[in-house]
């Protein structure tokens, strides 16, 4: 059985992943998408996912963190940059926000590869900014 190989994830493609996976942001991420504003459409998820953190969801965000991931994994280096530096970034203030169980959830349900890119970060931090 031959393995077929998924196509690679460019900004547009992302952006329409993005529609269907957030239909509540829908709107938000047309007119950004329209503004070739990639890096707000970023910011939004996270806010939304701030919303739902501040409402104890944890299993919905643990749901959208691996959809993003998926975006991630077949991205290219345009949208997996973005993921990096605004999605995963973001990790830090979620943990901030977060009562300790659920941060501790979230994390757990982390893909392999957030983690590595959010520790990573963690020690590039400590290192410029001695956080």
């Amino acid at each position: 059985m031959m393995k077929v190989q998924m196509q690679t994830i460019n900004q547009k493609i992302a952006v329409e992943y993005l529609k269907f996976f957030y239909p509540r942001l829908r709107n938000e991420i047309t007119q950004l998408s329209v503004q070739d504003n990639f890096a707000g459409i970023m910011q939004a998820t996270v806010n939304y996912l701030k919303g739902l953190l501040q409402e104890a969801k944890i299993n919905i965000i643990a749901h959208h963190i691996k959809l993003m991931d998926a975006l991630y994994t077949n991205g290219n280096s345009y949208v997996r940059t973005m993921i990096e530096n605004i999605f995963v970034r973001s990790f830090e203030s979620f943990k901030k926000h977060a009562k300790i169980q659920h941060w501790k959830l979230l994390y757990q349900y982390m893909p392999v590869s957030f983690q590595i890119i959010y520790n990573d970060q963690q020690k590039q931090d400590q290192m410029y900014f001695g956080k």
